[in-house]
C-alpha cells in the first residue's frame, strides 16, 4: 500500500510539471539523466534489427554517404576536423559527435538510431523520410569516419558537393 501511494505522488508530481521542467535552458538532474540515457541505450539495443543492409566502404558509398550526411547531420554531429554548428550547445542533450560511434555502437544499432530517431532529443527519425539505401550509405560513412584525417573528410565533402552540381 505504502508503496503504491508513493508511486501515486511521484506520478503526479512528474504530471503536474513540478518535478519535471521540459525547458532544454537547463539540464536534467544526474540522476534522471543517467536513467533516460540508460532507457536509450537498452532500447536501442533491444530494438536494433539483426538484420540491416550493410554497404562495401567504397568511394562510391562513401561519396553517397557524405553527401547526406552534409544536408542531415553534419551541422549537429560534427565530423573529423568539422566543429558542430554553434546553435547545437543550446540543446540538450546535445547531440554527440559521430567520430568515434562505431566504437560505441553496432552496426545494425547505428542503423537503428538513424532510422528510427530518438524521442525527445531532436535526432529525426531519417526512416521516415529516406530509403534503407541512404541510411545504409550515412551509417558506411560514419562506420569509415575513424580511418579518416580531417584533410580525407574535407576531400570527401568537396568530392560529394561537386556530384551534385
Amino acid at each position: 500500500m505504502t508503496c503504491g501511494v508513493v508511486a501515486l505522488l511521484v506520478a503526479a508530481l512528474f504530471l503536474s510539471g513540478i518535478a519535471f521542467r521540459v525547458g532544454a535552458d537547463q539540464p536534467h538532474s544526474k540522476l534522471l539523466a543517467w536513467a533516460i540515457h540508460r532507457t536509450m541505450l537498452s532500447s536501442v539495443r533491444r530494438h536494433a534489427r539483426r538484420e540491416v543492409p550493410r554497404l562495401p566502404l567504397d568511394r562510391a558509398t562513401l561519396l553517397a554517404g557524405a553527401a547526406l550526411y552534409e544536408q542531415r547531420c553534419i551541422a549537429c554531429h560534427g565530423g573529423p576536423g568539422i566543429a558542430r554548428a554553434y546553435w547545437v550547445s543550446a540543446m540538450l542533450p546535445t547531440p554527440p559527435y559521430l567520430v568515434d560511434a562505431s566504437a560505441r555502437w553496432s552496426h545494425a544499432e547505428l542503423y537503428a538510431l538513424i532510422h528510427d530517431g530518438v524521442k525527445m532529443t531532436g535526432m529525426p527519425a531519417w526512416g521516415e523520410i529516406s530509403s534503407d539505401r541512404e541510411i545504409a550509405q550515412i551509417v558506411a560513412l560514419i562506420e569509415a569516419m575513424p580511418m579518416m584525417t580531417p584533410d580525407q573528410f574535407a576531400q570527401l565533402r568537396r568530392a560529394a558537393a561537386a556530384r551534385r552540381r
